[in-house]
């Protein structure tokens, strides 16, 4: 190369180097306004430059780490515009927190050193799209998790796979391995902001790792914490440290040794992993949000935030804000919800099967996160609202179990997870509406989530998203084999009514491809997926699909095209009923082609048959009513046969092309139903049906034996003991006792006819250990009450009886146990309910009341064979 080319090429590189520094330093200074957070003398966090309390929500994503980001590169996905489309979801539900533990396995070697690869340069990438968006960040450096779930792990570099979380927490080098893996990470500079983590604007905090679980002396803990903090601290990073507080309660004073400013917690308050969705009222598990030692945080001037919260298993939209509420409550400032699902996983949630999040496959949780969000930033910390039922109502929101709905009515904006009566407080103050369902103002009979929001006078953008349809058990054991929902992209017809666009308004598509104009009719039309712009008749146009919509463009959207590429038929069949009811048959049908018909086709034990068309009721469901005069006792038999729109006919439960009544179909079994006198006991567990489906503790010594008898098993529940210490929280109070329950509202509902005849409840069963038990059964309400009375079980197979008369107010226990198990044992209330057995929803069985104190170390245990109503 000549000396002219040498000059040209260093004048030209000088020139780039500048002005990356230029564009590294305002990408720098971008989010600088609010300067970092402080923790104050009341351990309260905030921000440095104006003294503002910090609040923020959102959620944890981990796209650029193990499975997601394995999934992503088997399914021909790029990362990068997978998270381009979520964080677009995440900003329309007014997200402004995101955490993460980072999986340091992946990203750093066997002596801590960080390793610049895709997982970490994808994490930059996220980050970065975050900022642009106005979200913070919380960022756990080190997971201590292997790089596999829910696919076994591989070899990966880093210092967690070689020492594990246990050695991680105490052996010399894995200790020395995480002081330079963090003094690298906080130094490491994202390349897409040009700032270090350490210095990071959006990153409200630090978190040293995901759940240590520390055992042994409290001044090897107050060591081990200490030198994760220096070594972050000499990185020169002035932002607060936060330590995991819930896995090992009674080192709290020993953590805050250790120079953190403040604890982390998570709440699961419905258990994790129950295998499909739980049922009934699970308000009262979230009542409230007790933390036992909140003294020793004050004490230490502590702040606190939730890093990871769900209630797992658990389809419904109402429980969030109850959580949220009961967070401010308890002096939580920011949280973040566990986990939500990439868009192309959620097809069939196989990255957390026990949680299920995301706005177009789960739209109605997604709303109720969005109210989440403006709970965290309007609830004053510690506003106390009463206890269940009284708390259903706070502020400006709403939660309500019996019809699946929370609610936000501000004014300004009206946000609802379901169909409500509830009125806007302001209609023509509204400026931002987001719903799934109707209200007084819109009108949708389509399943996804819609957002309408008032750019100017007379003019609002609507964006509809596409219907989901759950069409397989969400939380079971999951594959990219199993499909659990489905995408379809269907016309719907919307109504809305606002004073502010009047009856004869006008509607234009804006988002890419999208060049739909519906006819308004009386405020009425048809639309379809997409972004659309509403103007006033009359209005003059003043805006540009381009134009600026918050962080994003008033043309943007994103929602994953049409999945449904075979027929999906659901139907849940009810076992039992009583003569001349009249019984409800629903089931759910989607397939590529339209529905033409569904017919309902049976026959009864005297052999009347009878034929009816199953009318559509929304959301792909079809239901009709088989009428009193089919229901004698006996066995009642019914087949439901689909016809598509192309002639084309589908029997069920066979799932067989074809007519149920063609010569050549060979397989006719039906649904059946067993049809029982009035008088028959209703028979609410059995053994050999039942036993999976108790919410219970597990114990080694549980196992379902077969009995003498045909086709009849026990569940034998061997306790050895009581009280097992609590690892997590030494300090506890011991309590003695075992509790579990079982759900019976289905079975109240079919019996709803034969069930207030009943007088007494019946166990079927035994005690275990050649020596009697005394067991408390309990009938749980709707409201938490519960009503129950102590039996002594004797050693032999017999009906042990209770009369419902003798049922008295007894303690409810919080089942499933919550996690962390710091939290109470018992549902505290003051209902003053009077027993009512068709507002039963479950049996609490309990050992552990009225045991003599010498007795309470035994071993105890029964076997149950079945349980029913006489």
């Amino acid at each position: 190369m000549c000396r002219n080319s040498i000059q040209s090429e260093i004048k030209k590189t000088l020139f780039i180097c500048c002005l990356l520094v230029f564009t590294l330093n305002t990408s720098a200074q971008k989010n600088t306004g609010k300067g970092d957070v402080i923790v104050d003398e009341n351990g309260v966090m905030r921000w440095e430059n104006n003294n503002e309390e910090v609040h923020g929500f959102g959620v944890n994503y981990s796209v650029p780490f193990a499975h997601a980001y394995r999934s992503a590169k088997r399914m021909g996905i790029d990362p990068k515009e997978a998270i381009d489309n979520d964080v677009y979801h995440f900003t329309r539900l007014g997200f402004d927190l995101y955490r993460l533990h980072v999986w340091d396995t992946q990203i750093s070697d066997t002596e801590g050193n960080l390793i610049e690869n895709e997982y970490l340069e994808t994490f930059d990438y996220l980050l970065k799209k975050l900022k642009d968006n106005n979200i913070n960040y919380v960022i756990t450096p080190i997971a201590f998790w292997g790089n596999g779930w829910p696919e076994p792990d591989t070899d990966s570099p880093g210092f967690s796979h070689k020492y594990g979380k246990g050695d991680c927490l105490t052996n010399p080098d894995a200790i020395k391995a995480q002081h330079n893996y963090l003094e690298q990470f906080l130094n490491h500079v994202n390349p897409y902001t040009g700032v270090a983590y350490k210095n990071e604007p959006n990153i409200i905090a630090f978190e040293v790792s995901n759940e240590p679980h520390h055992r042994g002396e409290a001044k090897k803990v107050t060591e081990f914490v200490k030198g994760m903090v220096e070594s972050m601290r000499k990185t020169g990073t002035k932002k607060p440290i936060f330590y995991n507080m819930s896995h090992g309660v009674h080192f709290v004073n020993d953590y805050f040794k250790g120079n953190v400013q403040g604890g982390t917690f998570q709440w699961y308050p419905t258990g994790l992993g129950y295998g499909k969705e739980l049922s009934g009222n699970l308000l009262p598990n979230v009542n409230d949000y007790n933390i036992t030692f909140e003294d020793e945080i004050k004490k230490h001037n502590g702040a606190k935030l939730v890093y990871e919260f769900d209630a797992a298993d658990v389809a419904k939209s109402y429980m969030y804000p109850a959580m949220a509420r009961s967070f401010r409550t308890a002096g939580i400032q920011i949280g973040t919800h566990f986990a939500y699902d990439p868009t192309y996983l959620a097809a069939n949630n196989t990255e957390y099967n026990t949680h299920y999040m995301n706005l177009n496959y789960a739209p109605q949780k997604a709303l109720s996160l969005k109210i989440c969000a403006e709970i965290f930033h309007e609830i004053p910390m510690y506003t106390e609202f009463g206890t269940y039922p009284e708390n259903t109502s706070f502020g400006n929101f709403t939660v309500n179990y019996e019809n699946d709905v929370a609610t936000y009515n501000s004014g300004k904006k009206f946000f609802y997870t379901n169909t409500t009566d509830i009125q806007p407080k302001n209609e023509s103050k509204l400026t931002e509406i987001a719903g799934s369902g109707n209200s007084s103002i819109v009108k949708y009979d389509g399943s996804g989530a819609y957002f309408l929001d008032k750019i100017d006078e007379g003019v609002w953008r609507l964006e509809v998203q596409p219907d989901v349809i759950w069409v397989d058990n969400l939380f079971g054991r999951n594959s990219p084999k199993k499909t659990v929902a489905v995408i379809n992209w269907s016309e719907h017809k919307m109504k809305i009514q606002l004073d502010n666009l009047g009856e004869k308004f006008s509607i234009e598509g804006i988002n890419d491809g999208n060049s739909n104009k519906s006819k308004v009719d009386n405020s009425n039309f048809n639309i379809t997926p997409g972004t659309y712009i509403l103007f006033k008749k009359g209005t003059r146009k003043k805006w540009s699909k381009d134009d600026a919509f918050g962080t994003n463009k008033l043309k943007d959207f994103y929602a994953p095209k049409t999945t449904v590429n075979k027929p999906y038929f659901q139907h849940q069949t009810t076992k039992n009923a009583v003569e001349n009811s009249e019984i409800k048959i629903e089931a759910q049908f989607i397939a590529p082609t339209e529905t033409k018909e569904i017919l309902l086709t049976g026959y009864n034990s005297e052999g009347n048959y009878f034929n009816q068309k199953m009318e559509y009721i929304g959301n792909y469901k079809y239901a009709t009513t088989i009428t009193s005069e089919y229901t004698t006792v006996g066995l009642l038999n019914y087949s439901i046969i689909v016809t598509l729109k192309n002639n084309n006919q589908i029997t069920y439960p066979s799932s067989n092309e074809g007519n149920l009544y063609d010569w050549d179909f060979y397989d006719n079994e039906p649904y059946s139903i067993m049809i029982s006198p009035i008088s028959n006991p209703i028979y609410v567990f059995n053994a050999i049906d039942d036993t999976n489906d108790l919410v219970r503790t597990w114990r080694r010594s549980f196992k379902l034996i077969p009995t003498a008898n045909n086709d009849e098993a026990e569940y034998q529940m061997n306790l050895d003991k009581l009280f097992y210490p609590d690892n997590e929280n030494l300090n506890a109070t011991p309590i003695y006792d075992y509790t579990f329950k079982h759900f019976i509202l289905d079975k109240i509902k079919e019996n709803k006819k034969s069930i207030t005849t009943k007088k007494e409840l019946v166990f079927h069963g035994r005690s275990l250990n050649n020596k009697p038990c005394k067991l408390q059964i309990a009938l749980v309400m709707s409201d938490g009450s519960s009503f129950g009375k102590v039996i002594e079980i004797g050693t032999k197979i017999e009906d042990y009886k209770i009369l419902l008369t003798e049922l008295k107010p007894v303690k409810t226990v919080t089942l499933p146990r919550p996690y962390p198990s710091f939290l109470p044992y018992y549902f505290e209330h003051n209902n003053q309910s009077k027993f009512d057995i068709s507002k039963v929803e479950s049996i609490q069985f309990s050992i552990g009341p009225e045991i003599p104190q010498k007795e309470l170390e035994d071993s105890h245990g029964i076997g149950i064979i079945n349980i029913n109503f006489q």
